[in-house]
């Protein structure tokens, strides 16, 4: 299974109470979930008869993609917005299906004690106002550790990246700097940095190349053996990402009915900063160009069973479970997904 966290796609085959004749469920986007998705759709073949096609690649593809009606479903760690939303042919919904970190990772040789960050050094870090790992800034951070004079090389996404969103979303409400300058978005302009597709592309990035930093959801830091640091949140402690935590960062935010609402630099005294729901993107009526009923229903049935029993899963592979307030939420929309008008 390791290798297929590293993938770009996974297929699982199968009919749900109808045949699977009708075609697969396809779905793209984002890589951050990969991991548990790879997981989760290889359960669902041996557990359902629907036959699912996830392409991971990135949140920008996966927008663009449900919005071409070219697949069955998106995926993104950012939600859509009404403006990204707007050329849409019918209503869309999002849900969650879980709660990822994103670590910044890196590789200092010699360095073995995990390095401490705040959002300001950070954002320097990737404006290219700090340059060497031997910067004061990071060495006040890190009183007692021995921190080579090393070049930083600085790695991020070349691809349009949910997880690059949540990043510069945290970045944003830390340093007005950075948020001036550069701002949020799935692809951005990048003052500094060596591009890499997906977040098995930036780990790889980290593992190659003393001197880099990146930032990677949890899972693919882990999957390659890198280290991470901790980070500052809002109520000034340094937090070490981990399930707990990320989860905590929901625990923040009001969550509205729609569920799209950004959960970085929460309130919470708890939470890591950088965390994110991560979301599937769908229409809510299922009737559209030579779709059947079948397959809307088939549809639905998927997306009702990532976010019951399909929540099993998030936890062992660095994920956290949606809090049951939000699960509420993603079953209510869930469960207006009709075909034509008709309840499915």
């Amino acid at each position: 299974m390791k290798k297929t966290f590293l993938g770009l796609a996974l297929v699982a085959t199968a009919s749900f109470g109808t045949a699977s004749a009708q075609g697969s469920i396809t779905g793209a986007g984002a890589s951050f979930p990969f991991p548990l998705y790879s997981k989760m759709f290889a359960e669902y073949k041996e557990k359902s008869s629907v036959s699912v096609n996830y392409q991971s690649v990135g949140s920008g593809a996966g927008q663009k993609q449900i919005l071409e009606r070219t697949v069955d479903f998106g995926a993104s760690d950012n939600a859509m917005s009404d403006e990204s939303m707007k050329d849409a042919p019918a209503k869309l919904l999002q849900i969650p299906t879980a709660i990822g970190a994103v670590v910044p990772a890196y590789n200092v040789p010699g360095v073995t004690t995990p390095l401490k960050f705040t959002g300001k050094v950070l954002a320097d870090i990737y404006l290219g106002k700090i340059k060497t790992w031997g910067d004061k800034s990071i060495a006040a951070l890190n009183p007692g550790v021995t921190i080579p004079p090393l070049p930083i090389t600085v790695a991020r996404r070349s691809d349009g990246s949910g997880t690059t969103y949540v990043f510069a979303d945290y970045l944003a409400k830390v340093s007005s700097e950075w948020k001036s300058k550069v701002g949020v978005g799935n692809s951005l302009q990048w003052p500094v940095g060596t591009g890499a597709r997906g977040n098995d592309g930036v780990a790889g990035v980290v593992k190659s190349t003393p001197g880099a930093i990146g930032y990677v959801e949890l899972v693919y830091a882990k999957q390659n053996k890198l280290t991470f640091g901790s980070v500052q949140n809002r109520a000034g402690k340094f937090v070490v990402a981990d399930n707990g935590p990320a989860a905590a960062a929901a625990l923040g935010v009001v969550i509205p009915a729609d569920t799209r609402v950004s959960i970085t630099n929460s309130a919470n005294a708890d939470a890591y900063p950088i965390a994110s729901f991560t979301y599937v993107i769908f229409y809510q009526d299922q009737k559209y160009g030579n779709r059947t009923e079948a397959q809307g229903k088939a549809l639905k049935n998927l997306l009702t069973w990532m976010i019951t029993t399909g929540q099993q899963y998030n936890e062992p592979l660095d994920y956290s479970k949606l809090p049951t307030n939000v699960l509420n939420k993603a079953k209510a929309l869930v469960n207006s997904i009709n075909y034509g008008g008709k309840k499915l």
